[in-house]
């Protein structure tokens, strides 16, 4: 990957500022990444597969994807060497460091265990949700009425 190839224009200062962005950017998107990974785990507990648990879990998906694309290596490596980062870590400042080189290997088993959780829910509704919420159509309200 080709990085920033024009930041060795930029005066050291300026490489050292667009460098702390990079890892503060970086340290954002993890988090945030994160924050969906443990919503979809919550979610798959509680036995709820909707709308935002398709969303985190497609957030979750797509970060895999350009982890496994880039050959599992972050992208951010690349900018990171090319703004002056000896290693080109982005997570050397904001992350812990066990956490930071043991991340792919937590997010394996985090994962399979989300994917496993919601095929449990899928197969439990019967197999499709639209089962489930036409069950829940069906199921009279409070006062006698039926939903729908």
């Amino acid at each position: 990957m080709a990085g920033l190839r024009a930041a060795q224009e930029f005066p050291e200062a300026g490489r050292a500022s667009l460098l702390r962005a990079v890892k503060a950017f970086h340290t954002f998107a993890w988090f945030t990444i994160e924050a969906c990974m443990a919503y979809v785990l919550y979610a798959g507990v509680r036995g709820r597969t909707d709308r935002t648990v398709g969303l985190a879990a497609g957030v979750v998906t797509a970060e895999t994807l350009v982890f496994a694309a880039n050959g599992f290596h972050c992208p951010l490596t690349a900018v990171a060497k090319d703004l002056g980062d000896k290693t080109g870590s982005v997570t050397d400042i904001y992350l812990p460091q066990w956490l930071a080189s043991n991340l792919p290997a937590i997010h394996v088993p985090l994962i399979l265990a989300a994917v496993l959780l919601h095929w449990r829910n899928y197969r439990a509704a019967g197999g499709t949700a639209r089962r489930r919420s036409e069950a829940a159509r069906s199921q009279p309200r409070p006062g006698g009425r039926r939903r729908g």
